[in-house]
């Protein structure tokens, strides 16, 4: 099974917005603002099917 570069460079940019999302959501935390948490929290929950949507439709090139 070989993979698309397209799917892996999508898949990298999905994580690098989930590592993003969570470190201001560690730092809003800390800063007690916590709206901008929960704000980053359902953000990075939102990443989570894109993430399985790109896997599974990269899948089967």
């Amino acid at each position: 099974m070989k993979r698309s570069y397209r799917g892996v460079i999508l898949l990298c940019a999905v994580l690098f917005l989930n590592i993003i999302f969570t470190q201001k959501a560690i730092h809003q935390y800390y800063y007690e603002d916590y709206t901008a948490t929960v704000i980053y929290a359902v953000l990075n929950l939102v990443l989570f099917p894109v993430a399985l949507f790109i896997y599974y439709k990269e899948k089967n090139v």
